[in-house]
């Protein structure tokens, strides 16, 4: 039966395939080291990922999750306008994903789950530099680092928006809450009854697709005033930004671009929409910029084949809550509702 020095070797020999001029030492020492440059910043962020919180096994295709252990991080240094470079990943692992003789599954598990990450990863030029292995009584937990560089001062924050300033969102949302709604409901991959539209959804959710070059080069141009990635939903994200740029803001509607795999779990509008602004994981890029650069923008959004919408504009702060509404020229509260760890129990 393979140890766990066997599995981390077979890890290393998959990361050693890749390669970066400033790493002086990878996995297999106490520490990886890297040569840092002049003239640069260093980005660091880490997620978990915990089973039957986060994911469950019994809907997530392993190769899918080794992607999404990644993206999700990938994300997170995009939204910060840089560019990642090292990844670390830390797995506790439950009895019945270890390797035993009388379950060769297991090995297809991880072959599969390490398939995913490391395609997402040669995408990206990421290279996997350390982690750990530990055993855990139930669940599968995944922690995942990624470690990324900016020109130095070019970091993108969630601080800097300023009224008068357009909000921007890339891409489409709520296709991942439907997805999600769909395999709480017995959907699985391949089996979708409503083939095109609702294994997009469930793709969207399982498999998201991190917004890296775009974030990129928006961080390099200096266009975003401030921007996160949405994860726990747009109206909460959003809200984010105002606490801390110390304004408020208004969202149209109708401007709102919600994704076309909604109309799988709902066809009232109303609905449709609570769902793109509140359902999160839709891994998008959120942000704000001078309304002057709106077509250099609109230009970067169409080079890297990415939707762009304005959504609404930055106001002052004052006594009225955070987020607006505008629908039809009134203006009425938003709630920014979004997923909660603690709340949503």
């Amino acid at each position: 039966m393979p140890s766990e020095f066997d599995f981390i070797k077979a890890i290393q020999q998959k990361a050693a395939a890749q390669s970066a001029a400033d790493l002086v030492l990878g996995i297999g020492d106490d520490a990886a080291v890297w040569r840092e440059q002049a003239g640069r910043e260093t980005l660091i962020t880490v997620d978990l990922l915990v089973e039957d919180v986060d994911f469950k096994l019994a809907y997530a295709p392993p190769r899918w999750l080794g992607h999404k252990a990644l993206a999700v991080s990938l994300s997170d240094i995009a939204a910060m306008g840089g560019a990642p470079k090292f990844a670390l990943l830390t797995l506790a692992i439950p009895p019945t994903l270890t390797f035993q003789t009388s379950a060769p599954a297991t090995e297809t598990f991880w072959q599969e789950f390490f398939a995913g990450y490391f395609s997402l990863a040669e995408t990206y030029g990421v290279q996997l530099i350390g982690g750990d292995i530990s055993s855990a009584p139930e669940r599968l937990t995944i922690d995942s680092i990624v470690i990324g560089h900016c020109a130095a001062g070019r970091a993108v924050r969630r601080n800097g928006a300023k009224s008068g300033d357009a909000v921007f969102v890339t891409g489409s949302l709520g296709a991942s809450a439907a997805g999600l709604k769909l395999l709480l409901n017995g959907a699985r991959v391949g089996e979708a009854t409503n083939e095109a539209m609702s294994e997009a959804a469930i793709r969207t959710h399982l498999r998201p697709e991190p917004r890296v070059e775009f974030g990129r080069r928006l961080g390099e141009l200096g266009l975003a005033t401030a921007m996160l990635d949405v994860s726990d939903g747009l109206a909460q994200d959003l809200s984010h930004i105002c606490a801390d740029s110390s304004v408020g803001a208004i969202l149209d509607f109708d401007a709102v671009p919600v994704a076309e795999e909604v109309s799988v779990v709902t066809t009232n509008a109303a609905d449709a929409f609570a769902l793109a602004v509140s359902g999160g994981e839709d891994f998008e890029l959120l942000f704000t910029a001078n309304t002057e650069n709106e077509a250099a923008l609109l230009m970067l959004a169409d080079e890297c084949r990415l939707r762009l919408t304005r959504i609404g504009e930055i106001v002052p702060a004052d006594d009225t809550p955070a987020i607006q509404l505008r629908r039809a020229n009134k203006l009425s509260p938003l709630s920014p509702r979004g997923y909660d760890h603690f709340a949503d129990r």
